[in-house]
């Protein structure tokens, strides 16, 4: 039996979280059953209209036969219990979401699917969706780690209440999640009106060979050991000469293979001393003697690796890594990524 697939939504508080939640209840167009383990301690709760209220063991079912669970213990208890229960035939869901509270760190949430067996033998995560608020977003990733790293850990940012700030708000907004976060796609959404396909099935956690990095900001490197560097000259309203987030990124690209010996030793130096502080990490690898891509994926200590299709004849073949991390020394990782490059 194939693995449940698992979103995670996660936003600072007021962001929208739970209207976007209704909607995709309430949207009958994507056919699936899903699960919905809410943290009780939301400032708002799922819209009551479409529960058919039974108040045994925490687990509601709703009318249109997607089920409700409010997390009274642990996340793993709740994960097991609509296991079981789907696995007895009891209840009947297709896909998992989660809504964690505004000021929740969404990274425990993720290790949870990997360092639980009880709970990776029966689901996986397809994403973490982000919500933002664009008339506090600035404020909140200025004043609370939480919101930036829900923005670190995200593989899809989406900005509520546009509509309530100025566009070059917005610009400014979308400039300094990128900084943060370049894989993560960025959207705006209205009053919870998103398409499903925007949440569901990201397959942000899946290995696979495409990697997406938005190149856009990234002359903005920001690094807790070097003052920042800009390519232009910045004026007084530039988003990066007033907010040098301690959650940042930095992405290394290189034409030439790496010696696996070598960056096997170079990865487990780096997860050793900065494992906790390296939200999400990704990439393609060009290995040398090796005819095909190899993929690699973590979240803090976490790392998988997998061997994908060959190198197209018409691209030559390239690494390409994206690192996203609280304070991580970027000069001691890409020089440790040069030297790590085959002779």
């Amino acid at each position: 039996m194939s693995l449940i697939p698992v979103t995670i939504i996660t936003g600072f508080l007021g962001a929208g979280k739970t209207t976007l939640l209704n909607r995709i209840l309430k949207d009958n167009h994507h056919k699936q059953r899903i699960a919905v383990i809410e943290n009780e301690f939301g400032e708002e709760n799922i819209d009551s209209n479409i529960l058919v209220q039974d108040d045994a063991e925490q687990i509601v079912e709703m009318s249109n036969g997607c089920i409700c669970c409010t997390i009274r213990s642990d996340l793993v208890t709740a994960l097991t219990r609509l296991a079981d229960k789907r696995r007895n035939g009891d209840i009947n869901f297709d896909r998992v979401v989660i809504e964690t509270t505004g000021l929740a760190d969404p990274g425990p949430v993720a290790q949870t699917f990997f360092l639980e067996d009880a709970v990776a033998k029966d689901f996986m995560i397809d994403g973490i969706v982000t919500l933002m608020d664009a008339v506090f977003a600035m404020q909140q990733l200025d004043e609370y780690e939480q919101a930036r790293q829900q923005v670190g850990y995200a593989d899809r940012l989406l900005i509520s209440k546009t509509d309530l700030v100025s566009a070059e708000e917005v610009e400014l907004l979308i400039a300094r999640l990128r900084r943060i976060n370049p894989h993560a796609s960025i959207h705006t959404v209205d009053f919870g009106r998103v398409p499903v396909a925007e949440v569901l099935d990201l397959r942000g956690f899946n290995l696979s060979s495409k990697v997406e990095v938005d190149m856009d900001d990234h002359t903005h490197r920001h690094d807790h050991d070097h003052p920042p560097h800009h390519d232009h000259e910045c004026g007084p309203d530039c988003a990066c000469s007033h907010h040098l987030d301690d959650i940042n990124s930095f992405v290394f690209h290189s034409e030439k293979p790496f010696d696996p010996d070598r960056l096997n030793d170079f990865f487990d130096r780096m997860i050793t001393l900065y494992g906790p502080q390296m939200l999400r990490y990704k990439g393609v690898l060009y290995m040398k003697g090796a005819d095909r891509k190899v993929v690699f994926q973590g979240v803090q200590q976490l790392m998988g690796t997998d061997v994908v299709e060959k190198w197209e004849e018409k691209h030559a073949p390239e690494s390409k890594l994206v690192f996203i991390g609280k304070n991580l020394p970027r000069t001691i990782f890409m020089e440790g990524l040069h030297a790590s490059l085959a002779d």
